[in-house]
């Protein structure tokens, strides 16, 4: 059996395209998979936000197969590659002919779509989740979400995958923290990935200052590209401030010298859109402790492996205390760093992850 495989690959600067490279050379290792061959037994396809899923999409409704949803909303998927029209008739679909006039608002009024809790609640899945055989996601909240849309659809839940680190030298972490003129008793947290409004980034640098007026030997890392100018903008006046370190992306070596630099990640998100974080899940697994938010999309991981931050109003509040606590208590956050280790090696393996991958192709291939 031939294994088609559609998704994006490396070197392109997506979490999907990184976690499919890994997931291929683990799946080649079961079997033939080949990358978008003329014929297949069964296609995996891998769908998100970002505009590169746009083809694949298209080819994953005409050519049905078994659909990764990398996020279980994809309303902000369809704002940025619809017509107005084919937006409102795709939002007829999911929701009904009663929900036409909610489509216009939503369309009209999609500037603000990135923070609005209104957009995240029409994840307008129902067609893949239909037409597909079946529908991998990587945790429960995403799964609840396709099933909302789609009750008779095959939902297989498989956490998402660890692969091993690029391996870095202490030398190397020493190096980088020295360029950045940090001793060995300073606290470093450390936000990775896109920047984005739904990362919290306004929370967690006010947060932040807050923290560092309290403990004056903690800093924080800002690394990532910023996906809205606006936001850009907003948070700008707060680079400035004392204890804050920018940097923008990071090519994988470096991302790993910089996460071994680190002392804590914070990796938050609200609204959420049922994924899960890949950024979370390297942290863990290299023993960094990761501030989460307290969602269904993280349930998985045990209460004792990593902080979990209030989300909405409390937010804010919740991360300036785990983050006085985090910083003022380094080994026992070592400790939940080491649980955290723990369990991403147990349930999050690449090998036993590309085993329930080829399971579930198998259950559908010919």
């Amino acid at each position: 059996m031939i294994v088609g495989f559609d998704s994006p690959l490396p070197p392109s600067r997506t979490g999907v395209a990184d976690y499919a490279g890994a997931l291929l050379a683990a799946l080649r290792r079961r079997g033939n998979v080949e990358v978008n061959p003329a014929h297949a037994g069964v296609w995996l396809y891998h769908l998100g936000n970002n505009q590169l899923h746009r083809a694949i999409y298209r080819r994953a409704l005409a050519r049905p197969g078994v659909v990764v949803l990398h996020d279980a909303v994809l309303q902000h998927f369809f704002l940025g590659s619809l017509t107005e029209q084919e937006y409102v008739d795709a939002f007829v679909y999911n929701y009904g002919e009663w929900h036409r006039g909610t489509a216009l608002e939503l369309w009209r009024g999609r500037a603000s779509s990135a923070l609005s809790e209104r957009y995240y609640a029409y994840a307008m899945l129902r067609q893949i989740a239909e037409v597909s055989n079946a529908i991998i996601v990587h945790n429960p909240a995403a799964a609840r979400i396709v099933r909302e849309h789609a009750p008779d659809a095959h939902v297989v839940e498989i956490p998402h995958l660890f692969a091993p680190p690029v391996p870095i030298s202490a030398a190397e972490v020493l190096s980088f923290r020295q360029a950045l003129h940090l001793s060995a008793h300073h606290f470093v947290f450390g936000v990775f990935g896109y920047l984005r409004e739904s990362k919290r980034i306004m929370n967690i640098l006010r947060s932040f200052d807050a923290i560092h007026r309290a403990l004056p030997y903690t800093a924080l890392l800002l690394a990532g590209e910023f996906v809205s100018s606006d936001l850009e903008r907003a948070v700008e006046p707060f680079l400035r401030r004392s204890g804050i370190l920018r940097m923008g992306h990071l090519p994988e070596r470096d991302f790993w010298i910089a996460a071994g630099a680190v002392d804590a990640c914070i990796n938050v998100r609200y609204p959420a859109a049922g994924e899960t974080s890949g950024i979370a899940v390297r942290m863990m697994g290299i023993g960094k402790p990761v501030m989460v938010t307290d969602s269904e999309e993280t349930v998985r991981y045990p209460e004792t492996a990593c902080f979990r931050i209030a989300p909405g109003i409390a937010e804010k509040a919740s991360l300036t205390e785990y983050g006085i606590l985090a910083a003022s208590l380094p080994q026992t956050t070592r400790e939940i760093g080491a649980r955290g280790a723990r369990h991403i090696r147990s349930s999050h393996e690449l090998d036993r992850v590309a085993d329930e991958y080829w399971q579930t192709l198998c259950a559908h291939g010919r």
